[in-house]
């Protein structure tokens, strides 16, 4: 067992400094990076809003359940970022073994987008075995099987950030991100309005529309990749066929508790949805508003997870007690911080964030403004939680430690938040509201868990060195 360096005395104020710059400029632009990529699902959103209450309902029924296998495809090409940072930390050999996991997450991503767009392709079936509307199951699977293909390049898009990422240079994913959230808004407006000569889709143009933005993206990080001479000299795509099979087992092995760990989050608020569609049509316009506010808060301590992963895992990887440390709290801070202030906003000022999916004046949208009010207000009960579960989960990757968590995400989530939601909102007749203080209190166990973990990150540190 290799020694961590622990180094002496405590580090200066400076070290801690240099540290926060450095998460910064590694975060800022995946923080952004993540809001382009949620702005495609939020110009969804927002554009069905514009098309009907009904729409709406029925592209967040579609787009709920194709989030859920997707997130935990995407939970699996995570586990390249760790694996491609503690090999640079290590500096041995690190361009041959960063390549081949990059090579093996490309075909993982392969390997999952098959059964998923079997799986989708009865989106219907599906819907309507929970119990969900007939009318608007049969909308939703016009949407998802435009939208299913999505996935592949989604998935290699996640890949190749991860690659640029763990060699600190995300500002190419922000680059093609943004570039391609401007398409998908002109892919919308034109396929689910019919403009500029285009037929009017409605619910399968903006599927369609996301499926052409996310291959956009992935062959613009292609190319990047390829042409930048900084990434070109590791020849990413170079004997592409050839098999790693131990290196996919190990990231099979790295990767499915991070998929455990998102599909538990995030299933947990897709189900959310499914349960808000048993209720009534409003409920379900409402929830689909206040949650996509609340994804959008929610990138930013994304991002700072994502950063904080590269920074512990290249410092993990030099087996620097102190640096993993300072990378850690570091990131927390930020990340709780800005949580904070986030839910003083939804708090204040919840219809100016509603005002942008909705119009308030419409008299016919006013039950719907008024309970996504409402649910803006417990999603800011969360918000502190929610971040920091985020970052701890991040720093917890870094030190390739995602096996415990997953049991604690399915505690939290499946154990307390979900079983509350459907009691509260149900046989306790709180209706959605219910359904939201089960969220809040399954997202601050699973919180307070990961720190506690992180506490005892010394001997994680031994342990898996």
């Amino acid at each position: 067992m290799t020694a961590l360096a622990t180094g002496a005395g405590a580090p200066p104020v400076n070290l801690w400094l240099s540290e926060a710059r450095a998460t910064l400029s590694l975060a800022w632009p995946m923080i952004l990076t993540n809001l382009a990529q949620t702005a495609m699902t939020v110009t969804d959103v927002m554009m069905l809003g514009r098309l009907s209450p009904e729409a709406l309902a029925a592209g967040t029924l579609g787009h709920n359940l194709y989030f859920m296998p997707v997130i935990f495809g995407l939970g699996l090409m995570a586990a390249a970022s760790p694996m491609m940072a503690s090999a640079i930390g290590g500096r041995l050999r690190y361009m041959r073994e960063v390549r081949r996991s990059a090579r093996q997450g490309l075909w993982l991503a392969v390997a999952v987008s098959v059964p998923l767009w079997l799986l989708l392709w009865n989106t219907e079936a599906i819907l309507l075995a929970m119990g969900q509307d007939p009318a608007l199951s049969q909308a939703a699977q016009s949407y998802v099987r435009a939208l299913q293909w999505a996935a592949l390049p989604f998935f290699g898009y996640i890949v190749l950030r991860s690659f640029i990422s763990a060699l600190e240079r995300p500002g190419w994913a922000l680059v093609v991100a943004f570039i391609c959230v401007a398409f998908n808004v002109l892919a919308n407006w034109c396929l689910i309005f019919g403009n500029l000569g285009l037929p009017a889709l409605g619910l399968t143009g903006a599927g369609y529309a996301t499926t052409l933005s996310s291959t956009f993206m992935f062959l613009g990080l292609v190319a990047v990749v390829s042409l930048e001479r900084q990434f070109r000299r590791f020849s990413l795509f170079g004997r592409f066929w050839r098999s790693d099979w131990p290196r996919f087992r190990a990231m099979l092995r790295l990767g499915l508790p991070i998929a455990g760990i998102l599909t538990f989050e995030v299933s947990v608020f897709n189900i959310a949805a499914l349960l808000m569609g048993r209720i009534d049509t409003v409920s379900l316009a409402a929830h689909a508003i206040a949650i996509q506010i609340a994804s959008a808060s929610f990138m930013v301590p994304m991002g700072l997870g994502q950063a904080v992963t590269v920074r512990v895992g290249r410092a993990f990887g030099a087996r620097n007690a102190q640096a993993i440390t300072r990378a850690g709290w570091t990131a927390f801070t930020m990340g709780v911080s800005f949580m904070g202030l986030m839910a003083l906003i939804m708090f204040l000022a919840p219809r100016v964030l509603i005002a942008g999916f909705i119009d308030l004046d419409a008299p016919e949208n006013q039950p719907v403004v008024t309970m996504a009010v409402t649910f803006l207000a417990y999603a800011a009960l969360f918000q502190i939680a929610d971040g920091a579960q985020a970052v701890g989960s991040g720093m917890l990757r870094g030190l390739h430690d995602t096996t415990v968590p997953m049991i604690y995400a399915a505690f939290g989530y499946w154990g307390i938040g979900l079983p509350l939601s459907v009691v509260l909102g149900f046989p306790l007749g709180y209706g959605g509201v219910g359904i939201w203080i089960g969220l809040c209190a399954g997202l601050t166990v699973v919180a307070v868990l990961l720190l506690s973990r992180w506490l005892r990150r010394g001997k994680l540190m031994l342990f898996y060195a």
